[in-house]
């Protein structure tokens, strides 16, 4: 059987051009970007990437993601040592969503891995990086030229996930170099055991959402330093005087004026009401009045019953309410 003849798709007109690269995987857009100078061209020509968000993933391994809004596509880099997994393609999926993973075999896949981002960076035209999810204890001895890296490349991170693999590891240094280095835009997810209460960092100002899981080094003077619309502290260690004197400068407009929704550990309201808020005027609301509040990131709503409302100086009202076990101040 004969082969086809090659189909010459950089003769087309342009908008032909850029329909056949709309039916492809981005990873084929790479690929294809890779085939000649002139190819490189055609493909920086397109006008639809905007559509794409670029991700890094820095564990167990390092992985360029390019997903695709709202086709729930992503394509992924997966750099590897192993020669074995050189070319290897996984693929799966469902009915609302596709996930492709290509290895790449290099004998010093760090900064194969660095050329590679830059690369896609300059192809799809973009300079914010949509995730970066990094476990910092995978790759100490590289996490400061990673970081310099990022930091030289992008402007802007739109969403961090810090982790760590052995809570007894140090990640306090990197974590700070990262956080001092990088600009987080939007949202911070923070799963690192910080053992250090003087941990020397400066939270971000008007991230849409703060998630601290292991929160005990928060102390009330970082508390006040909040600005952020969603605030999620687990295990924070703020005292029931500290909480009340937080509250008041809410109320004066003194603190955390872009705050939304406030998530805490699970606590009693009526224990909450008797000690926190024994000399804030308050008002108990009858849990036969049902009120739609936020609940969750972003600006989720549910119907609550009841809770507890204090008022701020321009007449927003916050509401303490506890729903699936879950002690919550919303903002409405």
């Amino acid at each position: 059987m004969d082969l086809p003849n090659p189909f010459p798709i950089l003769r087309l007109p342009y908008l032909a051009i850029e329909e056949v690269f709309k039916s492809l995987h981005p990873i084929e857009i790479i690929n294809l970007s890779l085939i000649s100078k002139r190819a490189k061209a055609v493909t920086k020509q397109m006008t639809f990437y905007s559509k794409y968000d670029i991700c890094l993933r820095i564990d167990e391994g390092l992985g360029i993601a390019i997903r695709v809004e709202n086709k729930l596509v992503s394509c992924t880099y997966l750099m590897t040592s192993d020669e074995r997994m050189n070319g290897n393609v996984e693929e799966y999926g469902g009915n609302d969503y596709i996930v492709r993973r290509v290895y790449k075999y290099s004998k010093n896949p760090i900064e194969e891995w660095k050329q590679l981002f830059k690369y896609v960076l300059d192809i799809l035209k973009k300079q914010t990086l949509h995730l970066l999810f990094i476990t910092l204890d995978d790759f100490v001895d590289h996490n400061v030229s990673i970081i310099d890296f990022l930091r030289k490349n992008v402007k802007s991170v739109t969403e961090c996930q810090l982790y760590q693999d052995e809570v007894e590891n140090d990640v306090e240094e990197h974590a700070a170099y990262l956080l001092n280095n990088l600009k987080v835009s939007n949202e911070l997810h923070f799963h690192l055991n910080i053992k250090n209460d003087n941990f020397d960092w400066k939270i971000p100002k008007n991230l849409k959402e703060l998630y601290i899981h292991d929160s005990e080094w928060i102390g009330y003077e970082r508390l006040v330093e909040i600005d952020c619309e969603h605030v999620t502290l687990r295990d924070n260690q703020i005292t029931n005087e500290q909480w009340s004197l937080f509250l008041k400068k809410w109320m004066a407009m003194e603190t955390n004026q872009n705050l939304n929704y406030l998530r805490l550990d699970n606590r009693d309201l009526e224990e909450f009401r008797a000690i926190v808020l024994h000399d804030i005027p308050h008002e108990v609301v009858d849990k036969g009045v049902k009120r739609n509040l936020i609940f969750w990131f972003p600006d989720e709503t549910e119907e609550i019953n009841g809770g507890i409302d204090i008022r701020r100086i321009d007449g927003k009202i916050a509401t303490f309410f506890v729903q699936d076990n879950v002690f919550s101040m919303s903002v409405h």
